[in-house]
């Protein structure tokens, strides 16, 4: 009688998976099981530093300087609508005032307010008229660009905030640039704005620079000061969590390798 069919083995229905040979290392081939294998996980690049957990970190330096910003913004919007660049009567209830594209007379015996474009067509007639005017149509251009760079600006950060760890340790030097250069070109305007009240002979004395001219100056010292805040956080503050790409083991060697 024929001896009873034994059943397979655990080994037979189970085999030891056969190791994947991996590079040379030191002359030697290093088999790797992949069910055996160890792994080494870095969670802040730059070797054997811990994990960051400060309160300080980049994504509330980004969110602090965004609504620096948005401040900054509005400060430039509300000086190009208001008609209070440069005024004859800055504390008085009447008199003229100079927008970038208005020009409006307050009478004192009804305190009543009527604008008109600026500047026109006569106030540009004349050698000294059409240099004023050559003068505050680019200061006009400089700030609707401005206005332009803000609104690039604003995309910047709304990226850089919904776009996670890399974009937060990578963005910030876009993001830098356009802040640098909204807050000159918001500056150059305002300088000009200056030259010509110091320098052009219809703005004799009595008139000051007004309520428009301070929100700008206001809104360019916020962007660069935006600028600067997000620098030093990108140079001084160390990544945040998050986690680099996972390193091999050699079992046997003692040795990392990616």
């Amino acid at each position: 009688m024929d001896s009873e069919e034994q059943p397979p083995s655990y080994k037979s229905l189970y085999p030891t998976p056969k190791p994947r040979w991996k590079e040379k290392v030191k002359g030697k081939w290093h088999p790797f099981h992949t069910d055996k294998s160890i792994v080494d996980i870095h969670l802040v690049p730059g070797g054997g530093r811990k994990n960051y957990t400060g309160f300080v970190t980049k994504t509330i330096v980004y969110v602090a300087t965004f609504f620096v910003f948005l401040a900054a913004f509005a400060l430039t919007l509300a000086s190009i609508a208001l008609p209070r660049w440069v005024s004859s009567h800055r504390g008085s209830p009447s008199g003229v005032s100079y927008g970038l594209h208005r020009r409006c007379f307050t009478l004192t015996h009804s305190h009543s307010q009527s604008c008109e474009r600026f500047p026109q067509y006569d106030d540009c007639q004349g050698s000294n008229n059409r240099y004023f005017c050559s003068m505050w149509r680019s200061i006009g251009f400089l700030m609707s660009f401005a206005v332009v760079l803000e609104g690039m600006t604003l995309i910047t950060y709304l990226v850089i905030l919904l776009g996670g760890k890399q974009a937060r340790e990578n963005g910030w030097r876009v993001l830098a640039l356009l802040l640098v250069v909204v807050g000159v070109v918001q500056c150059a305007g305002m300088g000009l704005v200056s030259y010509l009240v110091e320098n052009d002979d219809r703005f004799f004395l009595g008139w000051k620079l007004d309520d428009s001219w301070i929100m700008c100056t206001v809104s360019w010292c916020l962007a660069l000061l935006g600028a600067v805040a997000v620098v030093l956080a990108a140079r001084v503050l160390p990544a945040e969590g998050g986690y680099e790409l996972i390193a091999d083991y050699i079992e046997g060697t003692g040795e990392v390798y990616g």
